[in-house]
């Protein structure tokens, strides 16, 4: 049998010695390699093989992303010409991809090992930006640059012109990324089980101004007119072209472009709804108990059992 590697996909920032630390005490007990982005080296042990960027996700098994949803992010995006297993390990805050937390890691290793996991398909939007081809998980953005007017973009769909948008950002996004920047611009929350793309005008000024659903089976093309202010244009958060003033960004949908390993995923659903209760959809009292560890949720049940008589 052909020896496992993994692949360690880092937070920029964060402290990652204590998990890291975990999995290469658990990778030489098992007999497994790891690889990491030479970038990187200096953040992990030396057995740890430091590879160039773009190897670590075409020559690995698995991947193993330590931090948050960004993190997580990059390391489907990273194999998405070859998607592979990733496992997210949590050291974010608001997270909705990543499901196992440092003290779990060990267990959640082992059953990586035996494939004792299902897979959640994720699709992603690929993108020509000018020219240059990207894609995104989460969404793309259209966005200006504060005090320099505004956002001004045609919305061509399998090439007819369907209107303009004049706002502060433009933001297209997957049924995943429908919990971030869209959200945030007004957007809806879409299920991440549907197939859709969802385009949102941040603070529109003229022209559409709502949230627009689309196929997955259509072409967007959004253009850059006369006049437009100069635009950042992002990718899951990261700007990939500044002050573009303009140029056309076009966009299709690609089904099962990443795999996130889930262990539990009634689990995962149940946590995700909690934090989707932060979004403003409340959840009812009993929703909540059963969001506690199972000793308290005991404990809370016991009390609100009405007195007897």
């Amino acid at each position: 049998m052909d020896r496992i590697r993994l692949g360690l996909m880092l937070h920029p920032t964060r402290d990652v010695t204590e998990v890291v630390g975990i999995i290469a005490d658990w990778v030489a007990r098992h007999r497994m390699s790891l690889a990491v982005r030479a970038a990187d080296r200096h953040r992990v042990p030396a057995t740890v093989e430091p590879l160039p960027a773009d190897e670590v996700a075409a020559t690995c098994d698995a991947l193993i992303s330590i931090g948050g949803d960004g993190t997580m992010l990059g390391a489907l995006r990273s194999a998405v010409r070859d998607p592979k297993p990733v496992l997210g390990v949590h050291l974010g805050r608001l997270g909705f991809l990543v499901e196992v937390e440092p003290p779990d890691l060990p267990a959640a290793l082992e059953r990586l090992a035996n494939k004792d996991f299902v897979v959640e398909r994720h699709s992603c939007l690929a993108c020509d930006v000018c020219g240059d081809d990207v894609v995104a998980f989460n969404d793309i953005a259209l966005v200006r640059q504060p005090g320099s007017g505004f956002v001004t973009a045609t919305l061509g769909v399998d090439g007819q012109q369907y209107g303009y948008y004049r706002c502060d950002a433009l933001v297209v996004s997957t049924p995943t990324g429908s919990t971030a920047y869209s959200y945030a611009a007004g957007g809806p929350l879409v299920s991440p089980a549907s197939d859709a793309v969802v385009i949102t005008p941040s603070a529109p000024m003229a022209g559409i101004s709502r949230s627009v659903i689309l196929s997955p089976d259509e072409h967007i093309r959004l253009e850059l007119t006369p006049g437009s202010a100069p635009v950042a244009v992002e990718m899951d958060g990261l700007v990939i072209r500044d002050a573009a003033t303009e140029g056309a960004v076009e966009v299709t949908y690609r089904r099962d472009a990443g795999l996130v390993v889930r262990l539990d995923p009634r689990r995962y659903q149940e946590r995700n709804q909690l934090k989707l209760s932060l979004l403003d959809l409340p959840l009812l009292p009993e929703q909540l108990r059963e969001l506690l560890p199972e000793g308290l949720r005991e404990q809370v049940n016991r009390r609100a059992l009405p007195p007897m008589r």
